[in-house]
């Protein structure tokens, strides 16, 4: 077919971009602090971040409960499908329907697959996250409708990071029951258990486009490092492990469940390998600190203990870690663009 107009060329072009982005119409979050945009503001307890010097570089300057000097890495992957540049969170009394319809995150800091891990800071537990999915239902349907609701719904992307804490917070604690429990692989396999049942709960309420995401180099966070002591404050590589062996073992699951659920899309989002290489090599990514986080001292800060620091650095785009558990947005950025280049592109 011959097209001589440059309009109806434009207008072709058009027709295919809305087209692509309609693909995934809405975001939908579960996890942690990795991905929690200020549900944790809404619930008493201490694994909070809605104070200064977080999101010093959020628009407008504002402290939202992310655990970051800016945007966290869902928030760039709503922003890389062609959505809002912020993922708001659902216990947000400053958002409506109409702000989750395109993007919403359930995740609460401090949280885990284990409903032990969410006791230890009394934080939302997974299975609560789920409950918090189905009122989203609910009222997406009054808002948009059964049929465009419906659509969105089993054509949003779905998005899990979750099981650090599981580890560092949890198995790896002092005086851990789970520990007492548990060798460290019957732990691995036991949250397998659980991630798995998290995801088949997910897809039968209608998911169809879910990724699942790994473990960090947990070992290399700061608050580990500075504990390590005897290897000169390098990575803890005994957590390394772990959390290498974890990461093997859901994609392992991703395999297992794509093959046994009909119509479930389902992918592995790995930010082991290239957040490794950035602690590593930090200048080669245009980093100056791999070691340390900006703030307070970067070892043992985050949340209250980076309030009202002098130390905190003044460009945290110069840092890994914007404080020692969590990384900067600049980092997050990078581990967006990766795992969008890795396996979410399949959804695009």
């Amino acid at each position: 077919m011959k097209v001589s107009s440059p309009l109806l060329w434009l207008h072709l072009l058009l027709l295919l971009a809305a087209t692509a982005a309609a693909k995934v119409p809405a975001i939908v979050v579960f996890g942690d602090s990795s991905v929690d945009a200020g549900n944790n503001n809404q619930i008493p307890t201490i694994a909070q971040s809605n104070f200064p010097p977080y999101g010093r570089d959020f628009s407008g300057g504002k402290a939202t409960g992310r655990f970051s000097n800016g945007r966290i890495a869902t928030d760039f992957i709503s922003e890389a499908f062609g959505l809002r540049a912020a993922v708001p969170a659902y216990l947000d009394p400053a958002y409506n329907i109409s702000d989750f319809a395109v993007g919403v995150t359930f995740a609460s800091a401090g949280t885990g697959y284990d409903n032990a891990t969410s006791d230890v800071l009394g934080v939302i537990p997974a299975w609560r996250e789920l409950q918090y999915y189905k009122d989203y239902q609910k009222r997406l349907r009054s808002y948009l409708g059964d049929g465009k609701a419906i659509y969105t719904l089993s054509n949003s992307l779905y998005i899990i990071s979750m099981g650090t804490n599981d580890f560092l917070e949890n198995y790896f604690a002092f005086n851990s029951q789970r520990r007492t429990q548990y060798s460290i692989d019957a732990y691995q396999h036991f949250l397998i258990g659980l991630a798995r049942n998290f995801v088949v709960n997910l897809h039968g309420l209608g998911a169809r486009k879910i990724s699942i995401g790994g473990l960090p180099p947990m070992g290399c966070m700061p608050l580990e490092r500075a504990q390590n002591l005897q290897n000169g404050n390098g990575c803890m590589e005994t957590y390394n492990i772990v959390a290498r062996s974890f990461n093997d073992k859901l994609y392992n699951l991703t395999r297992v469940l794509n093959k046994d659920i009909p119509g479930l899309k389902l992918v592995f989002s790995n930010p082991y390998y290239v957040l490794l290489q950035i602690i590593q090599k930090p200048s080669s990514y245009g980093f100056q600190e791999s070691q340390r986080a900006c703030c307070a001292t970067g070892m043992f800060e985050m949340g209250y203990a980076c309030q009202r620091s002098l130390l905190t650095c003044t460009d945290a785009n110069k840092y890994v870690f914007w404080d020692a558990f969590h990384p900067s947005e600049h980092t997050n950025k990078m581990i967006a663009d990766h795992v969008v280049k890795t396996a979410l592109y399949k959804f695009l």
